[in-house]
């Protein structure tokens, strides 16, 4: 399960998602994250899932590794759509006791659970095709607006980038931690949810102790390269904007006036 998360994983290419600014990236989530909020019918999740799918192709990222990473969200997604499902009030086409389900709960169970693989997948690309670097340059790029009413652009960003980076590092010491405790006899799989979830606590302890032991040894790193934050720092490579951006911001936004015209259609 810890190895199918894929948010904050890195993969390198050169599809044309991978090529473009990070700064083009990240604004084209946001919108894509506001358009997606703004449907409501079934001619905008198609669409949605069209745009979806066609991302997913132009990256070269394999489907099957997004689909991983459903799997850990997937509870969160059922408890989701059945919450809809039975307490949705509407037309009645099922009842079980006090359990009923009616044709609003259905679509607007579908709806809900679309939404979140949609998310799912498009956050997941953004940071299988950027880099952590990219990432941390463009954020701090969009935030520096903020600078003028005393915003911490830059650590705001570095703080981000960085928690995004120890995402897969924090996965990879949870595992190596349950494999040696279940080489001491440790069961973290047998037993209900509750047992299960008892049985975890003992992971605790030791994951965080290597996290602060892992930030410790970035603060010496940085320090050791005498890093001062943003204060007159310079960058090996500066962000350029080139046509395919502004052509992409541009298709976006026209994407997002048509997600507002199918709400109500």
């Amino acid at each position: 399960m810890l190895k199918d998360i894929t948010i904050g994983q890195y993969i390198p290419g050169k599809s044309l998602v991978h090529i473009l600014d990070p700064r083009t990236k990240i604004l084209s989530a946001v919108i894509f994250m506001i358009a997606l909020f703004s449907v409501n019918s079934p001619l905008g999740y198609v669409s949605m899932g069209i745009f979806t799918f066609l991302v997913v192709w132009l990256s070269q990222i394999p489907f099957h590794y997004l689909l991983r990473g459903l799997k850990p969200v997937l509870i969160i997604i059922v408890f989701t759509v059945t919450l809809h499902l039975f307490l949705t009030p509407g037309s009645e086409i099922f009842r079980w006791g006090i359990l009923k389900i009616t044709v609003e709960g259905v679509r607007q169970g579908v709806f809900m659970g679309l939404r979140l693989i949609f998310l799912v997948f498009i956050t997941s690309l953004l940071t299988l095709t950027t880099s952590p670097i990219s990432l941390t340059d463009g954020l701090e790029y969009l935030l520096s607006p903020g600078r003028k009413v005393g915003l911490p652009a830059h650590e705001l960003a570095m703080m981000m980038s960085i928690a995004l980076r120890f995402i897969p590092t924090l996965l990879e010491e949870t595992e190596k931690i349950m494999k040696a405790q279940m080489a001491r006899g440790a069961d973290f799989e047998s037993g209900n949810l509750w047992r299960r979830a008892k049985n975890m606590v003992p992971l605790l302890v030791p994951l965080f102790v290597s996290a602060f032991r892992r930030a410790d040894d970035l603060a010496m790193a940085m320090e050791a390269r005498c890093y001062r934050g943003g204060t007159g720092r310079t960058r090996l490579k500066e962000l350029v904007m080139y046509n395919r951006d502004y052509f992409t911001l541009f298709f976006m936004v026209c994407f997002l006036i048509y997600a507002i015209i199918t709400r109500y259609i």
